[in-house]
């Protein structure tokens, strides 16, 4: 068990590296002022030693001549000037090298934010059922920023407390092997410390992220569902589930905060007890001549140079764990299973003349559990197909089987005779429009969300369809008529409105073949019968397939297919049903008994 976490850690780190492949020169850059930095590092304390034992030995002489003692260029101003030359330098190249690991942090994180981006775009609907929007979210915002913010402080600090403790170490082993060899038990047990709490760390890391998602999933859905939590007094209710969840949230992280930062003061307590120990020793060979001044002070600046860094080790790889945790949820984003590839050579359908068939087609959400079993149909063009049924009878899964939303299990559907899958998605569905019963609009103007299915279109074109739409009349009336900037909820528009709008999308778009779920389910019956003439207008020449529940709206249908339990059970027109007298006749009857 422990082999396979550590595979796929060691899989995960591969992995996150290799996503950098295209920033070798910054990586390079990176390296190089890493190694400056380091080289000035190791090198400055041994050098300032010699200068504060010049130094001592100056003002010695100076005192036993019994002159004054003065700094001139040849005496002492040279190497002092050198000195601060050199701390000028540690300082740059310190700034540079996090400077360029900041970019190419950011950069990896809008790097895999596109990837992720695209990968949505690839992804089944399946997916998103099973899914939900806040946990998606906190994949690609809280796990990314996590990532971006361990490359930018935690493994640019890991890498060079290694460089910068190695070098330390030889040349502290060179000035004193004794007391460096203290100084290392402290070390050791400052490593076993770490390495205890660095195991319960990526599990509590893990845990973090996980309930983050879920918080962020659930404060998402209570929010899009206020108006029905008010409606049912289910505030009480809601606050205490996004509560519940905030509360396990808030465990995870504290177990996490704790785990991380727990350990310094123990470590630091380590350290200054190594201090201690060293001081009384340096001290003693101090006043054996064993040791100079400036060695002493060099050592203790090679200590607190090899100390800081180990103290915050636990800390750092603390952090890498938790930026793990985060990179193995991207990748398992990134991995999920996608959408079937469309073919190499699609067949091209510029505009389909409408003739749709389902040739015995099988369909589930889960390969072994069947919702629709051998169905068979044909639409020929220019016909309005009605599909009704009660509440999930599989009347808009078989839309969405049209539009290749899901991939069939068996059977085949054709458009003009072409097997849908034969086509690319984008060259079927660009023949199709769609009006779903849950109105969409984004973030822009009137305009803009009417020409959503055609950027291209001019004013007069986006008005048009409006006024088929039987929307332009209050458009009008809004405080810049198609110019109005809607939010990503239209909050200022009433359901039917909003409908109108979404409707008006296909007017403009003028598709060969229509779909219809519940498209007047908000509107009022007196808008609803102009929509009627506008859509019947519409309709003429164009393949229809219309979803609805009010059988009134759609007599004229030329078939009617009847579902249950995702089977269709009966197909015919209206009158042809009602002689029949089985389920649709029953339906129609009690509508209008």
């Amino acid at each position: 068990m422990n082999q396979t976490a550590s595979k796929k850690k060691q899989s995960t780190v591969v992995r996150l590296f290799s996503q950098l492949k295209g920033q070798r020169i910054r990586l390079t850059a990176v390296a190089i002022s890493i190694v400056i930095y380091c080289a000035l590092s190791i090198y400055n304390p041994m050098f300032s030693a010699q200068v504060i034992d010049h130094l001592w030995l100056s003002i010695q002489a100076a005192w036993n001549d019994g002159t004054p003692f003065s700094i001139t260029w040849t005496n002492m101003g040279w190497e002092l000037t050198q000195l601060s030359l050199q701390y000028f330098f540690t300082w740059v190249f310190y700034y540079l090298q996090a400077y360029l690991m900041s970019n190419i942090a950011e950069s990896l994180n809008l790097e895999l934010r596109t990837q992720i981006a695209k990968k949505l775009n690839r992804l089944p609907l399946r997916f998103f059922d099973q899914n939900k929007a806040g946990e998606i979210l906190s994949r690609i915002t809280s796990d990314l920023d996590k990532i971006s913010e361990v490359l930018q402080t935690g493994l640019l600090k890991m890498i060079v407390a290694i460089g910068t403790v190695i070098g330390s170490l030889v040349v502290m082993f060179y000035y004193s092997v004794i007391l460096t060899c203290i100084f290392l038990v402290f070390v050791i047990i400052s490593i076993i410390v770490t390495q205890i709490v660095a195991k319960k760390n990526l599990r509590y890391a893990t845990e973090r992220q996980e309930t983050i998602g879920e918080l962020t999933g659930v404060v998402e859905e209570y929010y899009q569902g206020r108006n029905v939590i008010k409606a049912f007094n289910h505030e009480e209710d809601s606050l205490g589930q996004v509560t519940k969840v905030a509360e396990k949230n808030r465990a995870a992280n504290q177990k996490a905060d704790f785990i991380t930062n727990c350990v310094n003061p123990l470590i630091r307590l380590l350290t200054r007890l190594s201090h201690v120990v060293i001081a009384i020793i340096a001290g003693n060979a101090m006043l054996n001549g064993t040791m100079t001044v400036g060695v002493v002070q060099a050592f203790f600046q090679y200590i607190n140079q090899t100390s800081e860094p180990l103290t915050e080790a636990s800390f750092m790889i603390n952090s890498l764990q938790s930026a793990l945790a985060s990179a193995k949820r991207t990748f398992e984003l990134l991995d999920e299973e996608e959408e079937i590839a469309d073919p190499e050579n699609p067949v091209v359908l510029e505009r389909a003349e409408g003739n749709i068939a389902f040739h015995h087609v099988s369909f589930g959400y889960k390969p072994d559990r069947l919702l629709m079993k051998d169905i068979s149909f044909e639409a020929k063009p220019g016909q309005k197909i009605a599909v009704v049924g009660s509440t999930g009878a599989g009347k808009t899964t078989l839309v969405n089987l049209l539009m290749r939303f899901y991939e069939i299990n068996s059977g085949k559907i054709t458009v003009d005779g072409v097997n849908s899958a034969e086509m690319t998605r984008s060259g079927l569905r660009k023949n199709f429009g769609m009006v779903l019963q849950d109105t969409w609009l984004f973030s822009g103007t009137v305009a803009e969300n009417i020409a959503y299915g055609k950027p291209d279109a001019t004013r007069e074109e986006i008005i048009a369809a409006a006024k088929a739409a039987k929307a332009d009349y209050f458009i009008r009336l809004m405080p810049d008529d198609y110019d109005t900037v809607l939010d990503n909820e239209a909050a200022g528009l009433s359901a039917g409105q909003r409908q109108l709008l979404t409707i008006a999308r296909v007017f403009l778009c003028n598709p060969p073949i229509l779909i219809l779920d519940e498209a007047t389910s908000s509107v009022d019956t007196r808008t609803e019968v102009e929509i009627g003439k506008a859509m019947k207008e519409l309709m003429s020449g164009r393949t229809s397939f219309v979803i609805a529940h009010r059988l009134s709206t759609i007599r004229d249908a030329d078939t009617i297919l009847f579902m249950e339990h995702g089977n269709i059970i009966e197909q015919g027109n209206h009158k042809e049903l009602l002689e029949k007298g089985g389920a649709y006749a029953e339906l129609y009857n009690s509508q209008f008994a």
